[in-house]
């Protein structure tokens, strides 16, 4: 069994991992499993009677945490097949999605038995235990090997939303007064800061094809900044100036925000242990 599971892993998952363009295939694959997930999901928030809005959305924050480092367990390579192929793209994503719906069914019963709990300090509880858990068993598998990479990452990316912030709010506009599209920016501006500590401090690649493009013709993974702004900018103005005023339609902005958010915060969080960690 054990040579038959080298075999895989040196003729079968290694070279596709190594192939950039498997990177697409890949990034095509998240795109469709997370529609599948937005679906079932908006659907299963009906059935339950949840209401999508900002105090949800922060609700979920942990829940993008946690799957985030738990992908990073796999990572660390302590994972033995077959457990180890539940942790890789795209079955961790299911994983992280099913679990994710069993802390919301349960927190949806134990609100429903005792109405003095508040379903969103409940449910964000789970996701920030389930969080912790996965830090701990990290921690037992692996050594922190750079401690000041949250620092720089984080530091980095706060100072230039300040930044950016300062410059919207000297122009008189009030897009980033809104908590939600400063979360978006956020969450992009860590995964730009994590991209640049990991490509141009401590030899890691940029995998995806764009941006490994503009990387390679800069020469530094700086330029992830302005990609970032360039982007999600247009992103937040178009999401808050062409939608209406009623209900479903605001119940789908910020949905489509939280999705926006989950596509930035996941990625540098896992960016940013993996560098932690020397994974």
């Amino acid at each position: 069994m054990d040579e038959i599971n080298r075999l895989i892993n040196e003729y079968y998952i290694e070279p596709i991992l190594q192939d950039s363009g498997y990177n697409v295939v890949n990034t095509i694959t998240w795109a469709i499993i997370l529609g599948i997930c937005v679906f079932g999901l908006v659907k299963l928030l009906r059935r339950f009677d949840v209401s999508i809005d900002e105090k949800f959305t922060w609700s979920l924050i942990p829940y993008i945490l946690a799957g985030a480092s738990f992908r990073v367990i796999e990572d660390t390579g302590a994972l033995e097949p077959p457990l180890s192929y539940l942790f890789i793209t795209p079955n961790i994503y299911f994983m992280a999605f099913f679990i994710t719906v069993i802390f919301l069914v349960i927190s949806r019963l134990i609100t429903s038995v005792d109405s003095r709990r508040d379903f969103h300090k409940v449910f964000a509880f789970f996701g920030i235990a389930w969080f912790a858990a996965n830090i701990v068993i990290l921690l037992y598998l692996e050594n922190v090997v750079l401690p000041w990479v949250p620092f720089a990452v984080i530091g980095a990316a706060s100072l230039v939303l300040y930044l950016t912030y300062l410059v919207f709010d000297r122009a008189g506009s009030s897009m980033l007064k809104d908590r939600l599209n400063l979360s978006i920016l956020m969450a992009h501006l860590l995964d730009a800061s994590s991209t640049v500590v990991g490509v141009d401090f401590l030899g890691y690649y940029e995998k995806h094809v764009v941006p490994a493009y503009l990387i390679d013709i800069t020469g530094t993974a700086l330029i992830m900044y302005p990609l970032k702004l360039s982007i999600f900018i247009p992103v937040i103005y178009i999401l808050d100036t062409q939608f209406e005023e009623d209900k479903d339609s605001r119940t789908l902005k910020e949905f489509l925000k939280f999705v926006i958010i989950v596509l930035g915060l996941a990625p540098a969080c896992r960016n940013t242990i993996r560098m932690t960690l020397g994974i």
